[in-house]
């Protein structure tokens, strides 16, 4: 290993925190330890020649500089991933005035199924699809088995693709 990557592998060790957090505020918290990461193997290759004279300012560009791909990276795949949705989908894939009707009226049938469900089939949909609790958390908050809210929420699931289908009514 070059005597550059040393000194810069001990550097990244040391400032670690600050790194972390300038990277952070480029590529928000859930990317920034892979930066980081990325950043920590860029170094391992770093060779003596030339000699790098402010090792800090070097680490602190190379780490602006993999945080700045990162951000365009991302862009790139959402970009294709719009293509992609577009190559799929095709015109069908734009929001018009009828779609947008059918929608609102496939929700407010969905919302009707919902509210005519009977307690507690209810509650259990609300607390593991809406409030995102666990099986087993819901079961304790209603002093039933996981067994139970199992049962009332595959009801629940049924009579909401019944109605998503067109083959249920909401009373």
């Amino acid at each position: 290993m070059s005597s550059n990557a040393v000194a810069l592998t001990r550097l990244i060790l040391s400032e670690r925190k600050s790194l972390l957090g300038q990277l952070r505020r480029i590529v928000g918290s859930d990317a920034a330890e892979d930066v980081a990461q990325k950043l920590w193997f860029r170094i391992q290759n770093v060779r003596d020649d030339p000699p790098i004279e402010n090792k800090r300012a070097y680490l602190r560009r190379l780490a602006r500089n993999l945080a700045i791909d990162h951000v365009h990276g991302d862009r790139r795949q959402a970009t294709v991933a719009e293509r992609a949705e577009a190559l799929l989908w095709g015109a069908d894939f734009e929001l018009g005035a009828e779609r947008i009707i059918e929608s609102r009226d496939m929700l407010e049938r969905i919302r009707a199924a919902i509210a005519a469900l009977p307690e507690p089939t209810r509650s259990v949909l609300r607390l593991t699809r809406l409030e995102g609790k666990t099986q087993r958390e819901t079961a304790e908050m209603l002093g039933v088995s996981t067994t139970t809210v199992e049962n009332h929420l595959r009801r629940a699931l049924a009579q909401l693709g019944r109605v998503r289908d067109g083959d249920g009514d909401t009373t």
